[in-house]
């Protein structure tokens, strides 16, 4: 088993910055954490961690949140007997289930069941719930979906289940790939997953792009995003607080993007597009 640091970190105010904080340190490399009372406990693979990269986070600089941390080596972990602990079942607007394999199910229009590898992107984060949300009122019928920066698949696992012809899933990491083809076989649908960035688009086209990322990625990548949407194609975001909003739809009207739907979870949001 991998050797693994945990960072303790304390957070004034911890709400909403502890999740914010989450956000960014995945982009880090970081694959679990636990929320505590003051801020978060997060971990890292000894050779994934980069300090200077850490403390270039602009969260450091801001004069809105204090942040401190400390950090030493755990033992080895077993990762699934940890997260089984603290992963309880989702349950969006009464009608949709994100549920582990070992919870019972429930009488609900559609249920997901999943095993993530990290305990980020299983529904607990609220820019999840939105998008699930959103996605509740979208037609995806015989529609070509891609998911970007995917995860556990739990996006596009949703699209298949409501409809969508085709999806394909794309994350930078290695773990979201191998946890997302486990995933689809859980559900029992298919679709296509590829480890890469929007670079690695290609030419192909989608009537729907899924987009649950943090803020940094959105404002770089949706000029990517739009390369290959078609027209009249459906754009959905989320990943950002509500004063990122400004920031991302000044790129969004640049790209001649039109605002459709607006929702908002507590700090986070989640807008739908179209093009």
């Amino acid at each position: 088993m991998n050797q693994y640091l945990e960072l303790d970190f304390s957070v004034s105010p911890p709400d909403p910055w502890s999740e914010i904080l989450m956000a960014e340190l995945i982009d880090l490399n970081f694959d679990s954490f636990q929320e505590k009372e003051d801020g978060i406990l997060a971990y890292v693979e000894v050779k994934e961690f980069d300090e200077a990269h850490l403390q270039k986070l602009w969260l450091f600089d801001s004069d809105e949140v204090k942040i401190s941390y400390t950090l030493h080596e755990v033992p080895n972990i077993n990762w699934n007997s940890e997260w089984e602990k603290n992963f309880s079942p989702i349950l969006v607007e009464d009608k949709v289930l994100i549920r582990a394999e070992f919870h019972p199910a429930q009488e609900v229009e559609t249920e997901i069941i999943i095993q993530p590898k990290m305990a980020f992107g299983t529904g607990h984060h609220a820019t999840t719930y939105l998008m699930i949300q959103q996605m509740l009122k979208m037609d995806f019928h015989c529609k070509k979906v891609l998911d970007m920066g995917c995860g556990t698949s739990v996006l596009g696992i949703f699209a298949l289940k409501r409809g969508a012809q085709e999806v394909l899933a794309i994350d930078i990491d290695e773990w979201a790939v191998e946890n997302s083809e486990e995933n689809a076989e859980r559900n029992n649908v298919s679709f296509t997953v590829k480890q890469g960035t929007a670079e690695d688009l290609g030419n192909e086209n989608f009537d729907v792009i899924l987009a649950n990322i943090n803020r940094n990625i959105l404002l770089a990548d949706i000029p990517k995003y739009v390369a290959v949407l078609h027209e009249e194609g459906q754009l959905l975001l989320s990943g950002l607080c509500d004063f990122d909003e400004e920031d991302i739809l000044k790129v969004c009207t640049k790209e001649n993007l039109a605002l459709q739907n607006r929702i908002q979870k507590e700090e986070w949001v989640s807008l739908l597009l179209k093009k």
